[in-house]
């Protein structure tokens, strides 16, 4: 209720108050309440007219009467009739009640409107006030078709007092939110940015939460605000916490406003003028510096108020992204933030190092907290934090630390809470198939899955068990034995039952050798459990009993008893009762002959993605486009194939990638040479490739018939291309990640190149709650392009739902060395609007490098050799990055070549070594920079045997530093 001041007491209203608060029973109130409607309801029918004084009285207590729960259905008209008072308490009373209980369909909303207008118009800034909260608390779709239009001149209106500013932004916001249609853009968007510089931080703040919401669906109409909050921003950091006194909340200035304007800036990319990025930047570096002062007060206010600012000001770090010293401090500063008494904060702290991790430049850093996080797993009593613990594991995880992290998930699921074990199960499934080095480790690993939580293992990750094994000859044998002895165990999971009977039934002669695993053994040791199983399981088995008759004839009599008895033949179950009839007939009367073409092995299964990553997607949510945040960037010793010596498999397969993303294999039949010499004389000539075809199958990537082919056409990329050179540049050294964002479409990419092949997944998600149609991607090579390098397409489904993520597969083969790159153009129709854009896709010629190992005699010697002047560019610039060893190491490794230690006299310098692999020719490669910290400078020099891709490697490289 409004404050009642002495000379302004309604003593009525107070006395009606009093008697409710001393009714002994609800009987007495509702008889107290009834009286008094009774009485209000006379006076309002009553011939004599009312002052205001007994209309504010009146609707006042109807106002609380209905506030205790009653309904009211007269008093409406008197209140309105208190709107065109002169009085300020009479009209706030009529404003009151209409907010509360004015229905957006009553019949009195035009003469509310006409007393709103009439107060809108009246200048008083009193007045204004009263009718724009009334306006925000309404905010019906009638109320913004009336005062849509008029409340942006209210808003910047040079005469406008603060106050009004104030309300008037809170209130367009209002209407915005419920009815963004009827929120015409006009000139006064262009004006009302500038409110950003007002000399009120109260109507900056409003402006702030206005713009915030208006730039997410026109980013263009608002771009030019991102100076002027770094300048307010700026202006706020550096401030001392006397300078902003009114606006000063335990000894931090303005953290609301702050906290805006970082939200603000995280609707845009990192600005582009230098001075602008580096004003944010020092922004940004003071919150993080101001994180690490001893706190002025020891009120939990403080430390709240401080913690806000900074997790909002590393969220921005986290979406631009591109700033490797930022990322780093804010994941140290997140470090400190995990052992900390407070939950909330190391709750945000995991919530934050999960996005941190995806980040290339992060991703290190992150890593050296996995002891912490660890122990937060183990020791954490909140259930969520425990949560956030696990997805910082799966997300830090990566080759080098696999095997840790996959043991200490599946010890805490142990004792994990029921509510999340499913998802930690699907993760420790899609981890130990994501970085098996060693596929017995794999195998194990989901056996013991199993064992522990059994129930929560889906079919999905047995089905992907099952489809892994058979592809692989080499961990066929180790999976039978391994199956076989966990099945031994008194008590078996009827997932294991099934895991192994299938694993048996295609694979149980590869242990049939060994006495203790005979064939009646295992024939025996799976029907054992045969009773405890669902009738699923029992079909499997049946399936597994007719393979044994192939497998082992010896045994095919006593299976052929199972199958005649009479649990089988005249089983309840109709598809259990099948399988034993047609099992029987086909082992009776089949040749050995047909028996081995029927009951042959399962063919090895074809490449897809993987069935448990989809679900685990499903679960944290079906389609959504922050899925693309979830591409793990790979880290420098995964850039343009892994620095770690590959694995010799016994049969390439074309499950080799295992997440379905990679093309296959390719194998060098050609025996290696016998000294490091050799191998430079071989790679560093023009010869043609000495390198074998594509594993069997592999060819696929560049003959399959349900290729889009044509849609690569030869034509002029559009005039546009979204800020090409700061994306194409981003992907040089990387090959996952986001390449373009607006506020209706987001595009992923996650690539691979082995040799002279990739193949480059595009998402695309669409970012509203509006389909997309005639969604039609192309890429387009100009022709000398088109010569270089041979691209195809497979089709995507041109409808895009609101909130979904599409895929697309582009199959690259470099054929000659090649300069450009190509475009992607997108088309499609959005809320009847047709959108075309156009980006680069970073398909670059270092993709195509495959790094060189050398000793440094052979370096020099190779140097010396290609001493022709057209065979050496050189480029000397200044640094535009911090020059950091580590992450110029990580770029040099990203950006394909072989990094050799120790090789340069001078230990300051970087030499690397490669190939460039191409269909017609390989091409050497040697590249050596040499940084000058004192001048902020670097010298890049190339050497290669052709000019032309000297400098266009030279170009590249040089734009990352």
């Amino acid at each position: 209720m409004p404050a009642v001041s002495k000379g302004d007491g309604m003593r009525g209203l107070a006395v009606f108050i009093s008697d409710i608060r001393n009714c002994k029973s609800k009987e007495a109130e509702i008889k107290r309440i009834n009286k008094e409607l009774a009485n209000i309801r006379s006076k309002f029918k009553g011939d004599k007219a009312l002052d205001g004084y007994s209309k504010k009285k009146y609707v006042c207590k109807l106002l609380f009467i209905f506030l205790l729960g009653h309904d009211i259905d007269f008093g409406h008209m008197e209140a309105v009739n208190l709107l065109s008072s002169n009085r300020y308490t009479e009209k706030q009373i009529g404003y009151l009640f209409i907010s509360v209980l004015v229905n957006s369909n009553s019949e009195l909303i035009r003469l509310i409107n006409n007393a709103i207008k009439n107060d809108l118009a009246s200048r008083n800034p009193t007045f204004m006030g009263l009718a724009l909260h009334c306006i925000a608390n309404v905010g019906s779709r009638e109320m913004a078709e009336a005062f849509a239009g008029e409340i942006p001149k209210i808003l910047v209106a040079g005469d406008t007092m603060d106050s009004v500013k104030q309300s008037a932004a809170l209130c367009l916001l209002r209407l915005y939110r419920t009815s963004p249609d009827l929120v015409p853009m006009g000139d006064w968007t262009s004006r009302v940015v500038h409110l950003l510089n007002d000399q009120h931080l109260g109507v900056v703040t409003a402006a702030t939460s206005l713009i915030t919401t208006l730039a997410q669906k026109n980013p263009e109409e608002f771009k030019t605000s991102v100076s002027l909050a770094v300048s307010r921003l700026s202006r706020i950091v550096t401030s001392a916490s006397t300078d902003l006194q009114d606006y000063t909340y335990y000894f931090v200035p303005a953290p609301w406003l702050s906290v805006k304007l970082l939200r603000l800036l995280q609707c845009y990319p990192p600005p582009e003028d230098p001075a602008v990025r580096g004003r944010l930047t020092e922004c940004l570096e003071t919150i993080l510096n101001k994180a690490q002062e001893p706190p002025k007060s020891k009120k939990v206010q403080h430390s709240n108020a401080k913690n806000a600012v900074l997790f909002e000001a590393i969220s921005l770090i986290i979406h631009h992204d591109s700033e490797p010293n930022l990322l780093v401090r804010a994941c140290n500063q997140l470090g400190q933030f995990l052992q900390h008494r407070e939950t909330n904060l190391r709750y945000l702290a995991l919530e934050s190092m999960c996005t941190l991790a995806s980040s290339e430049f992060s991703h290190e850093a992150v890593k050296t907290h996995i002891e912490t996080v660890i122990n937060a797993l183990k020791t954490e009593r909140d259930v969520s934090v425990r949560q956030r613990a696990v997805d910082l594991l799966y997300a830090m995880c990566d080759r080098s630390n696999a095997q840790q992290i996959v043991a200490e998930m599946l010890n805490y699921l142990e004792t994990a809470d029921y509510s999340i074990r499913e998802e930690i199960v699907l993760k420790v499934a899609i981890l130990a198939e994501k970085y098996a080095v060693d596929y017995t480790w794999y195998v194990d690993t989901i056996l013991n899955l199993i064992r522990i939580a059994g129930d929560y293992v889906s079919e999905e990750v047995w089905y992907r068990v099952i489809q892994i094994v058979i592809n692989r000859d080499d961990v066929q044998g180790y999976a039978a034995k391994t199956v076989f002895e966990a099945l031994q165990a008194p008590a078996c999971h009827e997932n294991l039952v099934k895991v192994g009977g299938y694993i048996l039934g295609e694979f149980g002669n590869l242990i049939a050798g060994d006495p203790r695993s005979s064939p009646l053994i295992q024939f025996n040791l799976l029907h054992s459990k045969f009773h405890l199983c669902s009738v699923p399981t029992r079909a499997l088995l049946l399936s597994t009993y007719i393979k044994f008759v192939n497998l082992f004839p010896e045994i095919k009599t006593t299976i052929q008893d199972v199958l005649r008895s009479d649990s089988q033949l005249k089983n309840a179950d109709v598809e259990l009762q099948q399988r034993a009839v047609e099992y029987l007939r086909l082992s009776t009367i089949a040749s050995t002959d047909i028996l081995a073409t029927v009951l042959e092995e399962m063919p090895p299964f074809p490449e897809r993605e993987s069935s448990i990553l989809a679900k685990l997607k499903k679960k944290k949510g079906p389609g959504t486009v922050t899925d693309l945040e979830e591409i793990k960037k790979e880290r420098s010793s995964d850039m343009n194939g892994s620095a770690e010596p590959a694995t010799v498999v016994s049969t390439p397969s074309p499950s080799a990638d295992l997440l379905g993303l990679g093309a296959a294999p390719v194998t060098n039949s050609a025996p290696p040479p016998s000294s490091s010499g050799n191998l430079l004389v071989d790679v560093f000539s023009d010869s043609p490739s000495a390198v074998a075809p594509l594993a069997p199958g592999s060819d696929d990537n560049f003959a399959s018939p349900d290729l889009a082919s044509s849609e690569v056409v030869s034509e002029e990329p559009a005039d546009t291309v979204h800020d090409a050179d700061e994306l194409f540049h981003k992907f040089v050294c990387k090959n996952n990640g986001v390449l373009f964002e607006n506020q209706l479409l987001q595009i992923g990419l996650k690539s691979e190149f082995r040799q002279n092949l990739g193949r480059m997944f595009i998402f695309y998600g669409n970012k509203t709650s509006t389909q997309f149609l005639n969604f039609t991607p192309t890429v387009i090579c100009s022709d000398d392009l088109q010569s270089s390098l041979n691209l195809q397409t497979k089709p995507v489904d041109p409808t895009v739902d609101g909130g979904a993520q599409v895929q697309q597969v582009v199959n690259i083969e470099c054929v000659s060395d090649f300069m450009e790159a190509p475009i992607l153009n997108i088309q499609f129709r959005y809320g009847g609007t047709f959108q075309n854009l156009s980006v680069k896709l970073p398909i670059t010629l270092n993709k195509f490098f495959q790094p060189t190992e050398m000793s440094s005699q052979d370096f020099f010697q190779r140097w010396k050799q290609l001493s022709n002047p057209k065979q050496e560019v050189q480029n000397i610039f200044k640094a535009k990055h911090p020059m950091d060893a580590e992450i110029t190491k990580a770029k040099i490794i990203g950006f394909g070549s072989a990094l050799l230690e120790e090789v340069d006299p001078n230990p300051a310098n970087f030499v690397g070594a490669g190939i460039i692999h191409t269909k017609t020719t390989q091409i050497g490669c040697l590249l050596r920079l040499e940084p000058n910290l004192q001048a902020q400078m670097y010298r890049l020099t190339l050497r290669t045997s052709k000019e032309a891709v000297s400098q266009r490697l030279c170009e590249l490289l040089s734009e990352q530093f």
